[in-house]
Parts: C-alpha cells; sequence; structure tokens
C-alpha cells in the first residue's frame, strides 16, 4: 500500500513529540495525526480508521498497551507500534503477552529513519 493512503494515528501524552512524529510522517507521505491523549485517537476513529497506530507505552490515565489492545479489538486491521524510554515497559508488555497480543516496541528517542524503515518493512 503507498504511504499516501496509510493513515497513521500517533499518540503521545508529550504533545511536541506526537505532533513532531507527525510531521516527520506527514512529509515523508503518510496521512498522520498527533494526539496528546489516548481517548483522543479512540474518539477519532469514529471519524476515520487508522491503519497504523504508533503510541508511547507509558501515560497517565491509559497506557499505550492499553490502547493498543483496545485499538486490535476493536480495530482488527490496524497495525499497532509502540515505543516508549521507561524500563517499566517489559511488565507491561508481559501483561500483554499473557492477554495473547503482542507488539512491536521501539526505544525512544526514536530516529525519523529507523521509524520509517520500521514503517515501510
Amino acid at each position: 500500500m503507498p504511504d499516501t493512503n496509510r493513515v497513521v494515528f500517533v499518540v503521545d501524552d508529550e504533545a511536541v513529540i506526537a505532533q513532531t512524529l507527525a510531521v516527520i510522517l506527514n512529509r515523508a507521505g503518510f496521512q498522520a495525526t498527533a494526539f496528546d491523549h489516548p481517548e483522543k485517537a479512540i474518539a477519532a476513529c469514529t471519524e476515520l480508521a487508522p491503519d497504523l497506530l504508533i503510541s508511547d507505552v507509558m501515560m497517565p490515565g491509559m497506557t499505550g498497551v492499553e490502547l493498543a489492545i483496545h485499538f486490535r479489538e476493536t480495530q482488527p486491521e490496524c497495525k499497532v507500534l509502540l515505543f516508549s524510554g521507561q524500563a517499566a515497559t517489559s511488565d507491561l508488555l508481559g501483561k500483554a503477552r499473557e492477554q495473547g497480543y503482542d507488539f512491536d516496541l521501539l526505544s525512544k528517542p526514536v530516529h525519523p529513519a529507523d521509524l520509517l524503515a520500521k514503517l515501510r518493512a
């Protein structure tokens, strides 16, 4: 699928990170939208279903793993890529694996070239 048709939701509680990643992805030809709250990304699914969710893991209220599980259940065609700079992430991913969910993880900070290579792989 050409990148220009790929809708990407980028979620990070640090708005500048979400917005920066969305700009990088848009410049690379994706249709990326930034969200600073997981609930906003969930609400946006009623308007537009994403092909890919990119989310930080450690966020207040709802973790990226919880968000990823929600997307897997409600948007089964949506791919998921998580990123984190926190050591506690492995515990959350382990719990998700116990529930039958396995997600790709990139370490923060994510270099734009590494992110784009992962998305195009």
